[in-house]
């Protein structure tokens, strides 16, 4: 049991199969999927709008991502790969500041705020589709900041009592709701609850690194 819950993870992180042709066709659609989506959010005919875009048939378009849902959660962590390469790891000194800027960059996609939003929620369920995806996502996300927030308190970065562990979910949790708060009120700082959990674990100003 656990060996096959590992290979879906392992075949969500590197998809294989029928996803593994016509890889530059499927990026194509991705690109405009993204654009639609942020623009427009998960709402009306947005699989006939990328089709359009695309010069395809909507079940052409489906074809390379198995399903709708299927094309949402390609979608979703498409958002992921360029908001990460927007925000590069060596561009801030730690990964929650890195998170709270990624969050940032993310109320520059309206549209796929609401779908991370909404697909989230209805992946709690039991058998969504889009449940393997969140697992895994919340799991490499956690296991990056802990082990970032490792590696700063044993360089003195951060107070020798915090529980790494706990301040990851924390961060992770507070990165979720806050997506939800901006949707109802978009004044809000997304980045700013993250910063607020910067200053409360890391109390000690950055040094040089020792050769």
């Amino acid at each position: 049991m656990e060996s096959e819950r590992q290979a879906r993870h392992d075949n969500i992180r590197t998809p294989r199969g029928r996803y593994a042709k016509g890889v530059a066709r499927r990026n194509q659609i991705l690109g405009v999927a993204l654009d639609v989506f942020a623009t427009l959010g998960e709402k009306g005919a947005l699989i006939k709008e990328i089709a359009d875009r695309m010069g395809m048939s909507q079940a052409g378009v489906l074809h390379y991502f198995g399903s709708r849902e299927g094309l949402l959660i390609w979608v979703l962590g498409e958002r992921d790969r360029v908001a990460g390469e927007k925000v590069p790891q060596d561009a801030c000194g730690d990964p929650l500041t890195r998170m709270a800027e990624i969050l940032r960059h993310n109320g520059d996609v309206p549209g796929l705020v609401r779908l991370y939003v909404s697909m989230a929620a209805a992946a709690g369920f039991p058998g969504h589709p889009g449940r393997d995806f969140f697992e895994v996502r919340s799991t490499d996300i956690l296991a990056a900041l802990r082990d970032g927030l490792a590696d700063l308190r044993h360089r003195g970065r951060i107070r020798l009592d915090v529980d790494v562990d706990a301040i990851a979910r924390l961060a992770l949790a507070a990165a979720d709701g806050i997506q939800y708060q901006w949707l109802i009120d978009p004044t809000v700082d997304m980045g700013s609850v993250i910063d607020t959990i910067v200053a409360l674990v890391m109390d000690v100003p950055p040094t040089p690194d020792v050769p």
